[in-house]
């Protein structure tokens, strides 16, 4: 990445920021007219949406300096919204929960904060307020810890779903391998034939969801009567080594074994170290390697096959 192309993503990063920071600004109105900090806000929503827990557990989830939050606590305890008591397992620790009193002053706060984001929400259409909320959920994924593999489950595909495969795959590789629009089409063109077809005994498409977002997907589709072959196999990279992969594999097998198939293929690049590995944990053998001239570029392409 050249200088100017890391400051302009840098700025970008920072003009989000002022933008967020006026809207969370606008979405708080309520605590002018109460005697709660925004920090104090956030801290007694961590409290009223978990259990008991310590204070270095509330300080990590929130980002809060050690001393600061030993003060609050301290004053929300003298204001008798908060009780402690010994940790079952660490007497050197104490878990702090909200008492009825700490509830009750919430629960209008969070009430007025419901309110005013429902507000925002009121100026989009249904749709696009469902495109803010997964643009905030990728912002979340990206930049927050590595989510866990079981909130991850598998489904069928909605509308538009395999569209955006296409759109995600060809720009990725475009941007990792310089892969031309030629893929594209070779993707767009597997989506066709499977909607067009529609032979749900025979062929199936599995989405990864994590949050309501898509974060991988494979389609398995018929050669022949014996013989299917996997294509859109993909996971997200920043979702990558959580067994997800595995597990649409998985199901491919258990489908296949169903519909009556015998052998499973994939073919797939050798710079393409994520789907090889899959296919050999999977215990896929690689059956023929040649190199190609495809999508621009010189590779070599193979063919991995799985016996059932």
């Amino acid at each position: 990445m050249t200088d100017s192309e890391a400051l302009r993503r840098a700025q970008a990063v920072r003009h989000f920021n002022r933008f967020y920071t006026q809207c969370i600004g606008a979405l708080h109105e309520h605590l002018a007219r109460s005697t709660f900090s925004l920090t104090e806000v956030r801290v007694l929503h961590e409290l009223s949406r978990a259990r008991a827990q310590t204070a270095s557990v509330l300080g990590r989830a929130l980002g809060l300096d050690s001393g600061y939050l030993s003060r609050l606590l301290t004053s929300f305890e003298r204001r008798n919204l908060i009780t402690r008591r010994p940790s079952d397992t660490d007497a050197r620790q104490s878990l702090i929960a909200l008492t009825e009193h700490g509830h009750a002053t919430y629960a209008p706060l969070d009430a007025a904060a419901i309110h005013e984001a429902l507000g925002l929400l009121d100026r989009l259409s249904a749709l696009s307020q469902e495109q803010l909320i997964g643009a905030m959920k990728l912002i979340e994924r990206l930049l927050g810890d590595k989510p866990k593999h079981e909130l991850v489950g598998l489904r069928q595909p909605r509308a538009g779903e395999c569209g955006w495969l296409v759109h995600r795959q060809a720009q990725w590789f475009a941007a990792q391998y310089g892969w031309d629009h030629t893929f594209e089409g070779l993707l767009a063109g597997v989506v066709a034939e499977y909607a067009q077809r529609n032979d749900p005994l025979r062929e199936k498409c599995w989405i990864a969801e994590h949050e309501g977002l898509v974060v991988g997907s494979v389609c398995l589709v018929g050669v022949s009567t014996t013989v299917a072959g996997l294509r859109l196999l993909w996971v997200e990279p920043d979702m990558r080594r959580l067994g997800i992969g595995t597990e649409l594999l998985s199901e491919c097998v258990r489908f296949a074994l169903r519909a009556g198939y015998t052998k499973l293929t994939l073919t797939t690049a050798s710079a393409l170290v994520e789907p090889r590995r899959l296919c050999e944990r999977a215990g896929f053998k690689l059956a023929s390697s040649a190199a190609q001239r495809r999508f621009g570029q010189d590779l070599m392409i193979e063919r991995w096959e799985l016996e059932l």
